[in-house]
């Protein structure tokens, strides 16, 4: 499958709020959920590409990121299941298809719920 057939989706938690634990805890709940949703192509972490200095993991990820890829069918499935799971969460949402980019924020179920929207109009076109 080609990279043009395929939507990514971008979960940022940033929540300010909350800290760093509570912001992976959030990536962390959601990316067991993707996982376990048959309409998801792929689903991950995304690796830091700076690691603090000293930092002797392989890899670190990039705190309260989840990125997810599923197919242009089951595109609208994936964001409406993100908007009943991230309905109070404060979030960043990245979505790219077909070369282009589409970046929303939310900060209240409302706002998610114009969000949601605005990214299956921005996958339909």
């Amino acid at each position: 499958m080609t990279d043009d057939l395929n939507v990514k989706v971008t979960i940022i938690f940033s929540d300010p709020d909350l800290n760093d634990d509570e912001l992976e805890e959030q990536a962390q709940n959601l990316l067991t959920q993707l996982k376990d949703f048959d309409d998801v192509e792929d689903v991950e972490r995304v690796l830091d590409p700076h690691p603090p200095k000293g930092n002797k993991s392989a890899g670190s990820f990039l705190v309260g990121l989840v990125k997810a890829t599923a197919n242009l069918e089951n595109a609208k499935k994936l964001l409406g299941f993100l908007g009943d799971r991230l309905g109070n969460k404060v979030i960043e949402m990245a979505v790219e298809h077909n070369g282009k980019k589409l970046s929303v924020k939310a900060h209240s179920r409302e706002e998610l719920e114009v969000a949601v929207k605005a990214a299956k109009d921005f996958i339909s076109l």
